[in-house]
């Protein structure tokens, strides 16, 4: 990619918008935030303080500002989304949305027939690209445990699951039935976004295991409720192929028609014991060889942290016209056609069965 860092600027100034600059500055060389629209000038004034970024009081000011930014984030609530796009779209500048692109599947409708023949919006959708998933894509692809026929994912909600799901088994925009059933049992949950509550007192936790079945090929969905942050709940996958199967970082093959062999997916990460390089993935390796690697060594991200920046820089690279698009709108409303499928057969106890929309082409 080009030397000059990516230029990005953020629509919304709640925590996730400073989860974005937090990021570049830590790593400068690579990506610079060039500002935030906000809605007061009061809370602009807070912004400029806290972040050290320039705050607007509208999209057409940043797009308009000295520094233009290469793409912008609306980093805002699900409803205001779709409406943030549109109107960057008319000011014909690319988009990096968030998850999902719009709350409901009216909302991805429409927000596909007014954006999606414009090619300008992407979706932020990283967990492909979170290295431990990206180490199974990659074998996958390779062909290593042969074609994929199901996927069973406990471990993030609804579209994220879902696209990990699909670009496991490789599924595209195919169409899917839907089974899903949510159970209630006590659970402790002592860790959330607002830290350790020193309570392991049980409270109902909802589970939802849902079977999305495309047609010969199968994903499994199962999710409790704050399984991101609760330490009590594991997370797992399991990807099995008609030449063998990955569980976490385990891949079984044969190595010829009498010999199974199991072959483990081996992270590399520094500042353990006495090594001084720093706390950090440095690769995933396989059989030897590569299979994932950290290009943003230095700044000490976490995995998520990786698979932010990735993204962020390989939409960099798209808009510069020197990489492909890294997740496309279509994708992006996929993932959420299907989350919102799992929810209403949840709610409803009947499989939903999802068509080919239009962004499907």
């Amino acid at each position: 990619m080009s030397a000059a860092p990516v230029r990005f600027g953020l629509v919304g100034s709640g925590w996730r918008s400073e989860f974005f600059v937090r990021l570049a500055k830590a790593l400068p060389e690579r990506l610079t935030v060039t500002g935030v629209v906000t809605r007061s000038t009061g809370r602009a004034a807070e912004v400029e303080a806290a972040w050290g970024v320039p705050a607007y009081l509208s999209a057409a000011e940043l797009v308009r500002a000295g520094e233009a930014p290469e793409f912008v984030v609306p980093s805002v609530p699900w409803p205001v989304t779709p409406e943030s796009t549109r109107e960057l779209v008319a000011l014909d500048v690319p988009v990096l949305a968030e998850t999902p692109p719009a709350p409901d599947l009216a909302g991805l409708r429409d927000l596909w027939r007014d954006t999606g023949a414009s090619g300008l919006v992407q979706v932020a959708e990283q967990y492909n690209l979170m290295p431990g998933h990206a180490a199974r894509l990659a074998l996958v692809r390779e062909g290593v445990i042969g074609d994929v026929t199901s996927v069973q994912l406990s471990s993030t909600h609804l579209y994220h699951a879902v696209s990990l799901i699909r670009h496991l088994l490789g599924v595209g925009f195919d169409p899917a039935t839907v089974s899903a059933g949510a159970f209630t049992a006590p659970l402790a949950d002592p860790l959330s976004p607002k830290g350790w509550s020193d309570d392991l007192t049980p409270k109902d936790a909802t589970t939802t295991i849902a079977t999305l079945d495309f047609g010969g090929r199968m994903g499994l969905y199962d999710f409790t409720d704050n399984q991101w942050w609760n330490p009590l709940r594991a997370r797992r996958v399991v990807v099995r192929g008609s030449l063998g199967e990955i569980v976490d970082d385990t891949v079984v093959r044969m190595a010829d028609p009498r010999t199974p062999v199991e072959s483990p997916l081996v992270r590399r990460a520094t500042g353990v014991d006495l090594n001084l390089e720093g706390r950090e993935l440095r690769h995933i390796g396989f059989e030897g060889r590569v299979v994932h690697r950290n290009e943003f060594t230095g700044a000490g991200f976490s995995e998520d942290d990786l698979a932010v920046v990735d993204l962020l820089c390989r939409t960099g690279a798209w808009v510069r016209g020197e990489g492909e698009a890294p997740y496309p709108l279509a994708e992006g409303c996929q993932d959420h056609l299907l989350s919102l499928a799992i929810d209403e057969s949840a709610r409803t106890g009947r499989p939903v069965v999802t068509g080919r929309e239009e962004w499907a082409g």
